[in-house]
Protein backbone atom coordinates (compact mmCIF):
# COMPACT_ATOMS: atom_id res chain seq x y z
CA UNK A 1 0.00 0.00 0.00
CA UNK A 2 2.89 2.40 1.19
CA UNK A 3 4.68 1.38 -1.94
CA UNK A 4 1.21 2.56 -4.40
CA UNK A 5 1.06 4.97 -2.40
CA UNK A 6 4.06 6.56 -3.20
CA UNK A 7 3.93 5.71 -6.58
CA UNK A 8 1.10 7.47 -7.05
CA UNK A 9 2.03 10.72 -5.22
CA UNK A 10 3.57 11.90 -8.75
CA UNK A 11 0.39 11.64 -10.39
CA UNK A 12 -1.82 13.43 -7.97
CA UNK A 13 1.27 15.95 -8.29
CA UNK A 14 0.83 16.86 -11.53
CA UNK A 15 -2.84 16.63 -11.82
CA UNK A 16 -2.86 19.21 -9.63
CA UNK A 17 -0.53 21.25 -11.47
CA UNK A 18 -2.63 21.34 -14.21
CA UNK A 19 -5.95 22.16 -12.35
CA UNK A 20 -4.27 24.83 -10.84
CA UNK A 21 -2.57 25.99 -14.48
CA UNK A 22 -6.62 25.81 -16.10
CA UNK A 23 -7.72 27.71 -13.59
CA UNK A 24 -5.36 30.39 -13.37
CA UNK A 25 -5.58 30.61 -17.35
CA UNK A 26 -9.46 30.88 -16.86
CA UNK A 27 -9.04 33.25 -14.53
CA UNK A 28 -7.25 35.28 -16.41
CA UNK A 29 -9.64 35.12 -19.15
CA UNK A 30 -12.21 35.50 -17.24
CA UNK A 31 -10.65 38.98 -16.18
CA UNK A 32 -9.76 40.32 -20.13
CA UNK A 33 -13.44 39.23 -21.13
CA UNK A 34 -14.46 41.84 -17.72
CA UNK A 35 -11.96 44.66 -19.05
CA UNK A 36 -13.20 44.18 -22.68
CA UNK A 37 -16.98 44.11 -21.98
CA UNK A 38 -15.61 47.54 -19.17
CA UNK A 39 -14.45 49.04 -22.35
CA UNK A 40 -16.95 48.68 -24.86
CA UNK A 41 -19.67 49.75 -22.07
CA UNK A 42 -17.77 52.80 -21.80
CA UNK A 43 -17.03 53.69 -25.12
CA UNK A 44 -20.86 52.90 -25.97
CA UNK A 45 -21.89 55.30 -23.04
CA UNK A 46 -19.16 58.19 -24.06
CA UNK A 47 -20.42 57.82 -27.82
CA UNK A 48 -24.07 57.42 -27.87
CA UNK A 49 -24.77 58.61 -24.52
CA UNK A 50 -23.03 61.21 -22.07
CA UNK A 51 -19.43 62.70 -22.28
CA UNK A 52 -18.23 65.49 -20.24
CA UNK A 53 -16.70 69.01 -20.80
CA UNK A 54 -15.56 71.32 -18.83
CA UNK A 55 -16.47 75.18 -19.44
CA UNK A 56 -13.32 77.58 -20.58
CA UNK A 57 -14.46 80.99 -20.50
CA UNK A 58 -17.17 83.42 -19.40
CA UNK A 59 -19.01 83.47 -22.77
CA UNK A 60 -22.43 81.84 -20.84
CA UNK A 61 -22.58 83.46 -17.84
CA UNK A 62 -24.52 83.73 -15.33
CA UNK A 63 -26.04 79.97 -16.33
CA UNK A 64 -22.19 78.75 -16.99
CA UNK A 65 -18.84 79.14 -15.21
CA UNK A 66 -15.72 78.55 -16.12
CA UNK A 67 -14.45 75.62 -14.05
CA UNK A 68 -17.80 73.99 -14.67
CA UNK A 69 -17.26 70.51 -15.69
CA UNK A 70 -20.79 69.21 -17.25
CA UNK A 71 -22.09 66.20 -18.38
CA UNK A 72 -23.69 66.39 -22.05
CA UNK A 73 -26.59 64.48 -23.57
CA UNK A 74 -25.49 63.31 -26.74
CA UNK A 75 -28.59 62.13 -28.47
CA UNK A 76 -30.68 64.65 -28.60
CA UNK A 77 -29.38 65.57 -31.98
CA UNK A 78 -28.05 62.41 -33.22
CA UNK A 79 -24.88 60.96 -33.85
CA UNK A 80 -22.00 61.50 -35.84
CA UNK A 81 -18.12 61.07 -36.08
CA UNK A 82 -17.81 63.73 -33.85
CA UNK A 83 -19.66 61.68 -31.26
CA UNK A 84 -16.87 59.17 -31.59
CA UNK A 85 -14.36 59.51 -28.87
CA UNK A 86 -10.86 61.21 -30.87
CA UNK A 87 -13.72 62.31 -33.62
CA UNK A 88 -12.60 58.85 -35.10
CA UNK A 89 -14.38 58.72 -38.88
CA UNK A 90 -16.49 55.85 -38.62
CA UNK A 91 -20.10 57.48 -38.76
CA UNK A 92 -20.86 58.72 -42.38
CA UNK A 93 -23.14 61.97 -42.49
CA UNK A 94 -25.48 62.28 -39.20
CA UNK A 95 -27.84 59.26 -38.08
CA UNK A 96 -30.80 60.05 -35.74
CA UNK A 97 -30.37 63.69 -36.55
CA UNK A 98 -32.70 66.35 -34.85
CA UNK A 99 -32.69 70.04 -35.23
CA UNK A 100 -32.57 71.98 -32.24
CA UNK A 101 -34.47 74.44 -30.79
CA UNK A 102 -34.45 77.33 -30.34
CA UNK A 103 -33.14 78.74 -27.01
CA UNK A 104 -31.43 74.99 -26.48
CA UNK A 105 -27.70 75.29 -25.40
CA UNK A 106 -25.58 73.34 -27.67
CA UNK A 107 -22.19 71.75 -27.37
CA UNK A 108 -20.66 71.52 -30.53
CA UNK A 109 -16.95 71.59 -32.56
CA UNK A 110 -15.36 74.83 -33.81
CA UNK A 111 -15.85 74.95 -37.55
CA UNK A 112 -12.25 75.46 -38.03
CA UNK A 113 -10.11 74.30 -34.94
CA UNK A 114 -12.29 71.50 -33.89
CA UNK A 115 -12.21 72.48 -30.57
CA UNK A 116 -15.69 72.12 -28.06
CA UNK A 117 -17.55 75.09 -27.39
CA UNK A 118 -21.34 75.72 -26.03
CA UNK A 119 -23.68 78.33 -27.00
CA UNK A 120 -27.08 79.04 -27.05
CA UNK A 121 -29.43 78.26 -30.39
CA UNK A 122 -30.95 81.45 -31.75
CA UNK A 123 -31.80 81.67 -34.79
CA UNK A 124 -32.52 78.15 -37.30
CA UNK A 125 -32.57 77.48 -41.43
CA UNK A 126 -33.84 80.51 -43.49
CA UNK A 127 -34.46 82.89 -39.91
CA UNK A 128 -33.21 86.27 -40.82
CA UNK A 129 -30.97 87.93 -37.62
CA UNK A 130 -30.25 90.59 -37.01
CA UNK A 131 -28.38 92.44 -33.73
CA UNK A 132 -29.51 96.04 -33.28
CA UNK A 133 -28.30 98.04 -30.34
CA UNK A 134 -27.61 94.93 -28.07
CA UNK A 135 -30.88 93.56 -29.11
CA UNK A 136 -31.89 90.58 -31.06
CA UNK A 137 -34.23 91.05 -34.21
CA UNK A 138 -35.23 87.60 -35.19
CA UNK A 139 -37.33 87.48 -38.34
CA UNK A 140 -38.34 91.28 -37.66
CA UNK A 141 -39.54 91.01 -34.38
CA UNK A 142 -37.50 92.42 -31.37
CA UNK A 143 -36.65 89.99 -28.70
CA UNK A 144 -38.04 91.91 -25.40
CA UNK A 145 -35.79 91.39 -22.74
CA UNK A 146 -36.48 92.23 -18.71
CA UNK A 147 -34.17 93.79 -16.25
CA UNK A 148 -33.76 90.99 -13.33
CA UNK A 149 -31.51 91.32 -9.93
CA UNK A 150 -28.03 91.51 -10.62
CA UNK A 151 -25.85 88.50 -10.98
CA UNK A 152 -23.38 87.85 -8.41
CA UNK A 153 -20.40 85.17 -8.98
CA UNK A 154 -17.60 85.47 -6.72
CA UNK A 155 -14.57 86.35 -7.83
CA UNK A 156 -11.75 83.87 -8.66
CA UNK A 157 -8.72 82.99 -10.72
CA UNK A 158 -11.32 81.24 -12.94
CA UNK A 159 -13.81 83.87 -12.88
CA UNK A 160 -12.36 87.76 -12.31
CA UNK A 161 -14.40 90.28 -12.30
CA UNK A 162 -14.52 91.56 -15.50
CA UNK A 163 -15.18 94.81 -17.29
CA UNK A 164 -18.81 95.88 -16.88
CA UNK A 165 -18.99 94.01 -13.79
CA UNK A 166 -18.56 95.83 -10.03
CA UNK A 167 -15.98 94.16 -7.70
CA UNK A 168 -17.40 94.36 -3.79
CA UNK A 169 -15.32 92.82 -0.65
CA UNK A 170 -17.14 90.32 1.44
CA UNK A 171 -16.54 91.03 4.84
CA UNK A 172 -15.60 86.98 5.31
CA UNK A 173 -13.30 87.66 2.87
CA UNK A 174 -12.47 87.40 -0.65
CA UNK A 175 -14.65 89.16 -3.19
CA UNK A 176 -17.87 89.13 -5.98
CA UNK A 177 -18.72 90.64 -8.99
CA UNK A 178 -21.95 92.46 -9.63
CA UNK A 179 -23.28 92.11 -13.22
CA UNK A 180 -26.33 93.83 -14.82
CA UNK A 181 -28.65 90.87 -15.68
CA UNK A 182 -31.69 90.97 -17.98
CA UNK A 183 -33.43 88.01 -19.02
CA UNK A 184 -34.36 87.99 -22.70
CA UNK A 185 -37.67 86.37 -24.40
CA UNK A 186 -37.95 84.06 -27.62
CA UNK A 187 -41.26 84.57 -29.54
CA UNK A 188 -41.88 80.63 -28.37
CA UNK A 189 -42.22 81.82 -24.61
CA UNK A 190 -38.56 80.32 -23.68
CA UNK A 191 -36.28 82.58 -21.62
CA UNK A 192 -32.94 82.72 -20.34
CA UNK A 193 -30.38 85.22 -18.68
CA UNK A 194 -27.83 86.97 -20.12
CA UNK A 195 -25.08 89.67 -19.27
CA UNK A 196 -25.00 92.94 -21.55
CA UNK A 197 -22.70 95.58 -19.93
CA UNK A 198 -23.27 98.46 -22.49
CA UNK A 199 -22.29 99.25 -26.18
CA UNK A 200 -20.11 97.57 -28.23
CA UNK A 201 -18.91 97.08 -31.82
CA UNK A 202 -20.83 93.67 -31.70
CA UNK A 203 -24.17 95.23 -30.93
CA UNK A 204 -24.84 95.72 -34.01
CA UNK A 205 -24.81 92.95 -36.93
CA UNK A 206 -26.54 91.89 -39.88
CA UNK A 207 -29.34 91.62 -41.22
CA UNK A 208 -28.46 87.89 -42.35
CA UNK A 209 -29.95 84.53 -43.51
CA UNK A 210 -28.95 81.68 -41.54
CA UNK A 211 -28.06 79.12 -44.19
CA UNK A 212 -29.81 75.82 -45.15
CA UNK A 213 -28.25 72.89 -41.97
CA UNK A 214 -26.51 75.57 -40.34
CA UNK A 215 -27.52 77.30 -36.97
CA UNK A 216 -26.91 80.63 -35.79
CA UNK A 217 -25.54 80.91 -32.01
CA UNK A 218 -24.92 83.58 -29.62
CA UNK A 219 -23.36 83.65 -26.19
CA UNK A 220 -25.47 84.88 -22.97
CA UNK A 221 -22.51 87.22 -22.15
CA UNK A 222 -22.98 88.99 -24.86
CA UNK A 223 -20.38 91.16 -24.30
CA UNK A 224 -17.41 88.31 -23.93
CA UNK A 225 -18.79 85.67 -26.17
CA UNK A 226 -16.81 85.00 -29.47
CA UNK A 227 -19.79 83.43 -31.72
CA UNK A 228 -21.93 83.40 -34.98
CA UNK A 229 -21.35 87.22 -35.26
CA UNK A 230 -18.05 86.76 -36.40
CA UNK A 231 -16.09 84.68 -38.41
CA UNK A 232 -14.88 81.15 -37.77
CA UNK A 233 -11.32 81.33 -37.16
CA UNK A 234 -9.12 79.40 -35.15
CA UNK A 235 -9.41 79.62 -31.27
CA UNK A 236 -12.19 82.63 -32.33
CA UNK A 237 -15.74 83.17 -33.53
CA UNK A 238 -17.68 80.33 -35.13
CA UNK A 239 -19.96 82.48 -38.08
CA UNK A 240 -22.64 80.03 -39.27
CA UNK A 241 -22.44 76.61 -37.56
CA UNK A 242 -23.25 73.29 -39.54
CA UNK A 243 -25.66 71.22 -37.77
CA UNK A 244 -23.53 68.46 -38.41
CA UNK A 245 -20.85 69.88 -35.78
CA UNK A 246 -23.30 69.32 -33.01
CA UNK A 247 -21.91 67.10 -29.85
CA UNK A 248 -24.53 67.40 -27.45
CA UNK A 249 -26.41 69.35 -25.06
CA UNK A 250 -25.41 70.18 -21.44
CA UNK A 251 -27.28 67.82 -18.55
CA UNK A 252 -26.30 68.87 -15.97
CA UNK A 253 -22.98 70.27 -13.61
CA UNK A 254 -21.38 67.60 -11.88
CA UNK A 255 -18.91 69.48 -10.25
CA UNK A 256 -17.30 73.14 -10.19
CA UNK A 257 -13.92 74.26 -9.48
CA UNK A 258 -12.86 77.93 -9.15
CA UNK A 259 -9.57 77.65 -10.48
CA UNK A 260 -7.32 77.92 -7.03
CA UNK A 261 -6.53 74.11 -6.55
CA UNK A 262 -2.83 72.85 -6.81
CA UNK A 263 -1.43 69.76 -7.76
CA UNK A 264 1.07 69.73 -4.80
CA UNK A 265 -1.56 71.24 -2.63
CA UNK A 266 -3.76 68.20 -1.93
CA UNK A 267 -6.38 70.03 0.44
CA UNK A 268 -6.92 73.13 -2.20
CA UNK A 269 -8.34 70.25 -4.86
CA UNK A 270 -11.69 70.11 -2.17
CA UNK A 271 -11.13 73.98 -1.30
CA UNK A 272 -11.43 74.93 -4.82
CA UNK A 273 -15.02 73.16 -5.01
CA UNK A 274 -17.75 75.65 -5.40
CA UNK A 275 -20.10 73.17 -3.50
CA UNK A 276 -23.40 75.50 -4.01
CA UNK A 277 -23.24 73.83 -8.53
CA UNK A 278 -22.14 70.25 -7.65
CA UNK A 279 -25.01 68.18 -9.18
CA UNK A 280 -27.00 71.06 -10.64
CA UNK A 281 -29.44 70.56 -13.05
CA UNK A 282 -29.54 72.71 -15.91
Amino acid sequence: MDEKGEAGEPHRDADDARGRDRASGGGIVNLLQFVLLAVILALALRTFAFSLFTIPSESMMPGLLPGDTIVAKKWPYGYSSNSLPFDLPLIPGRWFAHQPQRGDVVIFKHPVDGSDYVKRVIGLPGDEVELRNGYVVLNGQILSQSATDDAIIPVSPDAPCGWGGREEARPAGGADCRYRRNREYLPSGVSYEVLDFGPTPQDNWGPRTVPAGSLFLLGDNRDNSMDSRFPALPGGGVGFVRQDLLIGQPGAVLWSTDGSARWADPASWFSSLRSNRTAQAL
